[in-house]
């Protein structure tokens, strides 16, 4: 059992104090004082859940005792006995003692009880919303330090240096992205999956004006559309079975912030009509309810389908597409930037390698070839998991080797080229991988510069700048 709560019993009259005592001290430690002065010196030195008070003493009334008694222990409940049909020192003291509650002279014991039994559960129940005050201020603070700390986080992560790749096919995405980041303008991101496309709607986020406010994602094929619905606009109370409470959509939590809709091909016609309201108007309306709601968002949407089929087979609505494809970006897939698996190979090994607490130095040399030879249907993701399982089956300190990478045959690996230098750099590697792939290219195409570029994923310009880099001759592989 706690520690009780004291009680401190204030009358000029002993037997009163007596009667007190009697009647509370099974219950509470009860102190007891002769007068004003004396009760003041017991608070000083002493936590008081309750002062009960005679208004009737010489020297001090009850009621400028209890408002002393407030600049000395303000939590404390007070209770006035008075034993006349004293209103005006009633209304005093609630006025200006702030008194909980009184009684009358004489009074009945079991009424007393009472009386103090509800003085002290409100006195616990201040103590206790005052403890949850100070505990929900401190997890406030350390919420905020942490939202700070996660803040600065996301921020680095987001910034180009991280979104690897320096291909020309990836440097065309970064170069557009730069053009639409500080704007507000509508994105669709167009590419297959796997490719990256949440990474990049995060980076314009995180990299423009809107990253203070909210970042919120919603694939739109996960949901059927009834609770996509839901999710996008959110729901009122009753508006359907289940929806005990009102909800607030995506859009709502995102406002002033960024929405980021992944494969917008898979809504309904009813859905696409209702985005296109929100693009239109900037407002939606909550299931179950009658107001429409105010919503600043920018929408960032993606798809891996061509958009312009679908409009041709009826799926997708041709208005909602030009409101969508405002600033189309296409997202490379892999196999159209091979120059840049080594790198990002590199890159997600370091990261599996930190979670997973080993030391893994690189990839050996065959391993490199190998992944640069893969087709990569699964574009990014794909390799993410490839390098993540080769590094959970590597040992520490040591290297990736082709072992760890070929544990399942895989139907779309091509023939490995031969590098002349196998314990190169990493960097010497990809050179002489890059000076391979333009190699069989050109040969595929018969030296033809424009069709060679288009697979490689270059400008004319710079398949030139590789070709000259590496000395190749394009009329060395012209059919004569």
């Amino acid at each position: 059992m706690g520690e009780l709560l004291k009680i401190l019993a204030v009358d000029d009259e002993q037997s009163s104090l007596n009667a007190i005592y009697r009647t509370l001290r099974r219950e509470y430690d009860v102190i007891l004082s002769l007068n004003g002065q004396s009760a003041l010196e017991v608070l000083k030195g002493q936590k008081i859940a309750v002062i009960l008070g005679d208004q009737r003493m010489p020297e001090m009334t009850g009621v400028e005792f209890f408002k002393k008694s407030l600049g000395v222990q303000p939590g404390a409940v007070r209770i006035l006995i008075t034993g006349y049909s004293d209103i005006e020192a009633i209304i005093q003291a609630i006025n200006e003692g702030q008194i909980f509650y009184y009684i009358n002279k004489p009074w009945e014991p079991d009424d007393l009880r009472i009386i103090i039994s509800r003085a002290a559960e409100q006195y616990r129940l201040v103590q206790e919303n005052q403890r949850l005050m100070k505990e929900l201020e401190a997890a406030n603070q350390r919420l905020e330090a942490e939202n700070v700390s996660l803040h600065e986080q996301v921020q680095k992560q987001y910034v180009f240096d991280n979104i690897v790749g320096q291909s020309a096919a990836i440097e065309n995405v970064f170069k557009l992205m730069r053009k639409v980041i500080p704007t507000d303008t509508t994105v669709l991101l167009v590419g297959e999956t796997g490719t990256g496309k949440e990474l990049i709607a995060k980076a314009i986020h995180y990299n423009g004006p809107r990253r203070e406010k909210m970042f919120l994602a919603q694939n739109c094929a996960a949901l059927p559309d009834t609770l996509l619905e839901s999710e996008l606009f959110g729901h009122n109370r009753g508006a359907f079975t289940g929806a005990v409470s009102d909800k607030k959509g995506l859009f709502e939590l995102a406002d002033e912030g960024t929405l980021f809709l992944d494969e917008i091909n898979d809504t309904s016609p009813a859905m696409q009509q209702r985005l296109l309201r929100v693009l239109q108007e900037g407002e939606i309306l909550p299931l179950g309810s009658e107001k429409t709601i105010k919503v600043d968002v920018r929408v960032i949407s993606a798809t891996n389908v061509d958009l312009h089929k679908s409009i041709q087979e009826g799926k997708f609505r041709e208005d909602l597409y030009y409101r969508l494809n405002v600033f189309p970006i296409r997202i490379p897939p892999l196999r159209e930037r091979p120059e840049d698996i080594p790198a990002l190979a590199q890159h997600f090994m370091e990261r599996y390698s930190l979670k997973m607490g080993k030391k893994i130095s690189g990839l050996s040399a065959d391993a490199v070839s190998y992944l640069t030879n893969m087709n990569f249907p699964g574009n990014v993701r794909e390799l993410e998991n490839l390098i993540e399982r080769s590094v959970t089956l590597a040992e520490d300190n040591s290297i990736i080797t082709l072992d760890q990478l070929t544990l399942e045959p895989s139907h779309h690996i091509a023939a490995p080229p031969i590098i002349a230098n196998h314990s190169g750099t990493l960097k010497e590697m990809t050179e002489s991988l890059e000076k391979f792939h333009i190699a069989e290219a050109l040969k595929k195409h018969n030296g033809n510069i424009s069709k060679t570029a288009r697979e490689l994923g270059l400008s004319r310009l710079g398949l030139h700048k590789k070709m000259q880099r590496y000395t190749i001759d394009s009329s060395t592989y012209k059919q004569r």
